[in-house]
């Protein structure tokens, strides 16, 4: 099992990135960028590359609606071109409230607009002429949509790899049969592993059927928040301040009825709960939000305990499929996360 780390540079872009290398040095194997409506992910991408060695790099995860397939494609080679072959490629559709909210175009078709974008970049990336006849996306552009220009190319530069990794965030049936079959990996959330299997297990096992031998086995990215301790006080503490960031996901990341996260805990078996949650956080009443979440569905969903009892959540990821875990190491200090790092990697190494 890989361990991977979420970027959270809050505190400052700088700053994390140096605690980043540390983390690189105690064993960290991938980071991930994320790319919501904050600053973009491919600068801080490039910056992270020059700074590290061996750590592996991602986008946790690159929207698919504001960049053409072709400068995807660009992007990711260029990307694994500065980072001598580290880059991994995530890729995600994001929601309405983003996409149509904040960068103004239209929502629509995300499963059949992420195959022809997986399509799209593996011919970039192969240094074929990009021709490509979709229901979305047509290159070259007819001659009757532009001005009749438009001829085939090819990627001038030779890119590092022909085949760049690509990993999907992916909920929902469509997407998760899909991202099996055509994806290097996988990036779910809210994953709890002893339930997981019954609410996506027949999705996998749909997609891997026609996957292709030569993409490997699917990895399985999962996020984890981090914290051994021996204290209860303050692993319930901990706990405790998970729930906001999943009181955010199951009530607030969505419209009613619009909201994939709150799909997935009910899908869990927490209908009332999370129908309960999202309409406390839709009335702007978050803390109450926070503590209606049922605590098995924080605590399974994290690596919050002792070391004992850490060891056996990482067995159960571990046997839920999960093969990257990217943690989210709570403690005070730098040393003390990377610390964290450490024991998680060892951890993962006896698995």
């Amino acid at each position: 099992m890989r361990i991977g780390m979420g970027l959270n540079y809050s505190g400052g872009f700088e700053e994390t990135v140096a605690e980043l290398t540390e983390h690189e040095q105690a064993g960290l194997d991938i980071a991930w960028v994320p790319e919501a409506y904050s600053f973009d992910a491919v600068s801080q991408l490039g910056f992270i590359a020059a700074r590290t060695s061996t750590l592996e790099i991602a986008s946790g995860i690159l929207q698919i609606y504001t960049r053409t397939p072709s400068l995807t494609a660009m992007t990711a080679a260029g990307l694994d071109y500065v980072s001598g072959g580290r880059f991994t490629l995530g890729l995600g559709a994001s929601g309405p409230q983003v996409i149509e909210g904040f960068h103004g175009v239209r929502y629509d078709a995300p499963v059949g607009r992420t195959r022809e974008i997986i399509e799209i970049c593996r011919q970039v990336w192969a240094r074929e002429k990009v021709q490509y006849e979709g229901r979305h996306y047509r290159i070259p552009l007819p001659a009757e949509e532009g001005t009749g220009l438009g001829k085939p190319l090819k990627l001038i530069n030779h890119p590092v790899r022909d085949r760049i990794p690509i990993v999907l965030a992916a909920l929902g049936e469509k997407n998760v049969t899909m991202t099996a079959e055509l994806a290097e990996g996988w990036l779910p959330i809210l994953f709890v592993p002893e339930k997981a299997h019954e609410v996506w297990g027949d999705w996998l096992a749909a997609g891997k059927a026609k996957r292709d031998p030569s993409l490997g086995e699917l990895d399985i990215v999962v996020q984890a928040s981090l914290c051994i301790t021996e204290d209860e006080d303050v692993a319930r503490q901990m706990l405790d301040g998970m729930r906001p960031f999943v009181a955010l996901y199951v009530g607030g990341m969505g419209a009613k009825g619009k909201n994939f996260y709150n799909d997935v805990a009910r899908r869990y078996g927490y209908e009332a709960e999370a129908e309960k949650v999202q309409d406390l956080y839709l009335d702007g009443k978050k803390e109450e939000a926070a503590a209606a979440l049922p605590e098995d569905l924080v605590r399974s969903m994290s690596l919050i305990g002792s070391r004992s009892y850490v060891t056996e959540r990482f067995e159960a990821f571990a046997a839920a499929g999960v093969t990257t875990m990217n943690l989210v190491p709570l403690a005070g200090t730098p040393a003390e996360r990377v610390a964290l790092v450490g024991q998680a990697k060892a951890i993962a190494a006896d698995l």
